[in-house]
This record gives C-alpha cells, sequence and structure tokens, in this order.
C-alpha cells in the first residue's frame, strides 16, 4: 500500500464531465453534482486508512460546503478485485451506514480518475462555478491517524474562498493517501 501525494493545483484546468452509477441506483453527472457556488470531486475508497482516518470530517465539511453552494461528489476507481472491501455492496453500505450527503459513484472502468488525474484517496478537486480548478489540496493535516480536532480546515477554508470569490488560495498543501489500486492492463 504505497502512499503517494498529488501534483499541486492545475489553477483553471476544465472539469471532466462525467456519468458514473450511484450507490443510490441512479447515475450522477459533473452537471448534476455540482452546486450553484462550485462543485468538490474526491476521489476516495473504503479501505483506505487515510480516508478512514477523516471520512468524518469529509462528510462535515461536505454538509457545511453545500450550504455555501458547494457540491460534492466521491468517486471510487479502485479495482476490488484485491481489495474486497472496495466491492460495490461495500460501497451501499459504507454510504448508507454514514449517510453520505452526496453522491457514491463507482469509476470501474478507471477512465474518470485517469482523465482527472487522480492518484491517491483521498484526492481533493475543487471547482469554482464555471468549473475550473481552485484546489487540489489536502483535507487538513491528517495522514494515517485524525490530526488533532482543531486542526485547521484547509480544504473547507478553499472551497469556502472559492465559493466566496472564484478564486482558491495560491498556498495550497497537497494530499497524501493510498495509491488508486489501477486494474492491470
Amino acid at each position: 500500500m504505497a502512499s503517494l501525494s498529488p501534483p499541486v493545483c492545475d489553477f483553471g484546468r476544465p472539469a471532466i464531465d462525467f456519468e458514473l452509477p450511484g450507490v443510490d441506483g441512479r447515475r450522477h453527472s459533473l452537471a448534476g453534482a455540482s452546486g450553484p457556488r462550485g462543485l468538490l470531486v474526491m476521489f476516495i475508497c473504503n479501505h483506505c486508512p487515510y480516508v478512514k482516518a477523516v471520512i468524518d470530517r469529509i462528510l462535515r465539511d461536505a454538509r457545511e460546503l453545500s450550504l455555501l453552494g458547494i457540491g460534492s461528489i466521491a468517486v471510487m476507481s479502485n479495482d476490488p478485485r484485491d481489495y474486497p472491501e472496495d466491492s460495490w455492496d461495500n460501497m451501499v453500505r459504507l454510504a448508507r451506514d454514514l449517510d453520505f450527503p452526496f453522491p457514491y459513484v463507482l469509476d470501474e472502468t478507471q477512465a474518470v480518475a485517469k482523465a482527472y488525474g487522480a492518484v491517491c484517496t483521498p484526492d481533493f478537486f475543487g471547482y469554482n462555478d464555471k468549473l475550473e480548478l481552485q484546489y487540489r489540496g489536502r483535507l487538513d493535516e491528517s495522514r494515517k491517524l485524525a490530526a488533532a480536532p482543531d486542526v485547521r480546515r484547509e480544504l473547507f477554508e478553499a472551497m469556502k474562498q472559492v465559493a466566496e470569490t472564484g478564486k482558491g488560495p495560491m498556498q495550497q498543501l497537497p494530499s497524501i493517501g493510498c495509491s488508486i489500486k489501477w486494474r492491470e492492463a
């Protein structure tokens, strides 16, 4: 389980459209997930210790961001053959048990993760209302264990700024997490 960090934010890069099946039985698209002030696209999975350490914070931030007009969607792109915890049934169970406030979708072909350039879980892509990339950073200073409860909420603060100004902060620290589990060719 290799730890990776994504590259820094490529400001202004347009969001790539998609339509993926959600654990709620519906198909979800970029436009459908977007809020009036922007969108947070998150690449997560069930088994990753980095995601497990912060999933409650992700849910909290997504709920609060929705009040600011930022939509959220979580994409699971791992190949579950070697990681059964990331199976469809377990995705459905996790989203239900934790009451996800956003669509949780499956990128079975991994085409969406590749198009976005996602490299790890969690990997966050924050877009403004024009769906231009403004944030590619970490949630907070958590790693495999959650940081102290009072740490700076970097993702939330950045996306609040995006909602208010359309621009993300120039200083961003990359996320860190487990590598995406790519299918063998």
